[in-house]
């Protein structure tokens, strides 16, 4: 099985100067947990709600002029839509990734891998697997 018959396709992305209160309506209304940041058409990082929660409201500056760029992550692990789930899954095991941007050659966003994609479509030990590896810090 391949990383595109199990992904979200088509992610939803914002630029590096988007407001973190757009950032955080954008995952209210659409009920999701990370958006891609995307620069010239290229990924240049993810944020997620909990860097909203732990990076931004841990500075010392005022959280309404914090931007996408002050607590995105950079250097984003990806994977391809072409890439074996299996593989996919073990990056995700080994670096504790609830989410995985899936990119083509160029480094264009065209979907996202989660934690509950993999639950949902894909065999139930594999699924077991990955999301003990990655949760395996609470237990």
């Amino acid at each position: 099985m391949k990383v595109k018959d199990v992904m979200h396709k088509g992610a939803i992305c914002v630029e590096p100067r988007t407001s973190l209160a757009d950032i955080a309506k954008r995952m209210r209304d659409d009920d999701i947990g990370a958006l891609a940041v995307r620069e010239d058409g290229h990924l240049v990082g993810i944020v997620t709600d909990r860097d909203i929660a732990c990076r931004a409201f841990t500075r010392a500056e005022d959280v309404s002029r914090l931007t996408a760029q002050d607590v995105m992550t950079s250097n984003v692990v990806c994977c391809g839509a072409d890439d074996d789930i299996e593989a996919a899954v073990t990056v995700m095991e080994s670096k504790k990734i609830r989410r995985l941007p899936v990119t083509d050659g160029h480094k264009t966003m065209v979907g996202m891998l989660s934690l509950g994609d993999i639950s949902h479509k894909v065999k139930r030990d594999l699924s077991g697997d990955v999301l003990r590896a990655v949760s395996a810090h609470h237990g």
